[in-house]
């Protein structure tokens, strides 16, 4: 939970401190959704080699490299902000260090945990980053009021190098395992460890580097190794499978709506409901803290339903719709003239975006049942596609709302049509039956 939680903290702080920013430099909507959306440029870059990372050297290498890259880009930010080209760089760094983190814990998770408990660890993982959200838009306000916004990177980003330090001293102190707990954990070296010095193997990569006897590689043998491994990934048998299209477009459409909402409720709440800057941040609190709570209910519902025999399948698509259609039913309600008080559209849009963390159990458990062998890669597949939704629709948003001046056609109609077609799609092709991509 703690590296997601982390992400959280570093990713919502810009959604605060946009606010403050457009003020000081004169930005319009446009311009800012540009801002936002330039870190989604990194996180889509890195999906696919953070998935293949994670299964050639496993997951807690690629979480070490990969917090320290992005805790390092945040603290760039404040001293690029005057300078367009480099506060787009400095996001895009910090979007290609958090971009690897979601494969890594996957296959963290799909290497170690049963199919009965999996809803409940990818639950916890995950959840990390509702958790994230709420520390984020809670603390982020009170910060730049007493400090400016600059503070903020500083604050979380060295907040992201501490937390690196630790996971790596944590795991220095821990004993060793006995041969069976660790080929169940993780397997040892790979590769040339004084080259590389990754102490962390993937079991699906034994064949590829085991050796009799410790040995001498150069470097070129070292990067065959990795060539050859990267081309025995079934990228083929990937896309020929229907279940894995259901996955990337599924995910897409989901991401539209978090990443879009994730970026613009702040201000939205803001200018729509005359909400000041710490009023704004604290109102968004509640959809990610609906979502903790949301998301235990649907990792118990999910675990009971699947040890008490309902196919993985139909437990994995009911969750899924029930994440679909929720945000997309009380976004309508939101976008309609129906004369609600602010605070009734609060608690519509809090329990639409709470309840769309069934994902959770839905979308988020199905690269892990259908290979834990791939389960990192396939999330770097979907991720990548899912990532485009912060490249454009964060980017889109902010034009339409110029050109429309309508936040229920700018922010919520296309996240309603993306959640109905998203929820077709995934009734008629989604399927979690393990395969063997051969």
């Amino acid at each position: 939970m703690g590296i997601c939680c982390n992400l959280k903290l570093i990713g919502v702080n810009l959604s605060v401190a946009i606010i403050p920013m457009s003020h000081q430099f004169g930005w319009n909507s446009s311009t800012a959704g540009l801002v936002q959306s330039s870190f989604f440029w990194g996180y889509a870059l890195s999906q696919l080699p953070g998935g293949w990372l994670a299964k050639l050297f496993g997951g807690r290498k690629v979480l070490e490299v990969g917090v320290l890259s992005w805790s390092l880009a945040t603290i760039l930010v404040p001293n690029s902000a005057g300078f367009m080209p480099g506060l787009v760089l400095s996001r895009i760094l910090v979007g290609i260090g958090e971009g690897v983190s979601p494969s890594a814990a996957t296959d963290l998770i799909a290497r170690s945990i049963p199919l009965q408990e999996r809803s409940r660890a990818v639950a916890f993982v995950f959840g990390g980053l509702s958790v994230g959200s709420v520390l984020g838009l809670l603390f982020a306000p009170p910060i730049i009021q007493a400090c400016g916004w600059e503070s903020v990177f500083y604050i979380f980003g060295i907040l992201g190098i501490i937390w690196c330090l630790a996971f790596k001293f944590v795991k220095e102190a821990q004993p060793p395992l006995d041969a069976k707990e660790e080929f169940v954990k993780e397997a040892q070296p790979p590769l040339d460890a004084d080259y590389f010095d990754f102490r962390e193997r993937p079991m699906d990569v034994v064949d590829h580097f085991v050796v009799s006897k410790p040995e001498e590689k150069s470097r070129s043998s070292s990067f065959e190794e990795l060539s050859n491994s990267l081309k025995d990934v079934p990228w083929r048998a990937f896309f020929r499978s229907r279940a894995v299209w259901a996955m990337v477009y599924a995910h897409f459409c989901g991401s539209w709506g978090h990443y879009t909402c994730l970026s613009w409720l702040p201000t939205y709440f803001g200018e729509e409901l005359g909400l000041n800057l710490t009023e704004a941040a604290w109102v968004s609190i509640l959809p990610p803290l609906g979502s903790i709570l949301v998301t235990s209910i649907a990792a118990l519902f999910a675990d009971n339903l699947i040890s008490n025999g309902v196919e993985t399948t139909t437990v994995r698509k009911t969750c899924q719709t029930i994440a679909f259609l929720s945000p997309a039913i009380c976004m309508t309600l939101s976008s309609l003239d129906l004369g609600l008080p602010p605070w009734e559209v609060v608690g519509v849009l809090t329990c639409g975006l709470a309840l769309s963390s069934f994902a959770l159990s839905g979308l988020y458990c199905t690269h892990q049942d259908i290979s834990p062998e791939y389960a990192s890669i396939l999330l770097g597949i979907t991720n990548t596609v899912g990532a485009v939704p912060g490249i454009v629709g964060v980017a889109l948003t902010g034009y339409l709302l110029d050109s429309t001046h309508s936040w229920g056609l700018s922010l919520f109609a296309p996240s309603i049509f993306f959640y109905l077609t998203g929820t077709v799609v995934w009734l008629l092709f989604a399927s979690s039956k393990p395969q063997t991509f051969t």
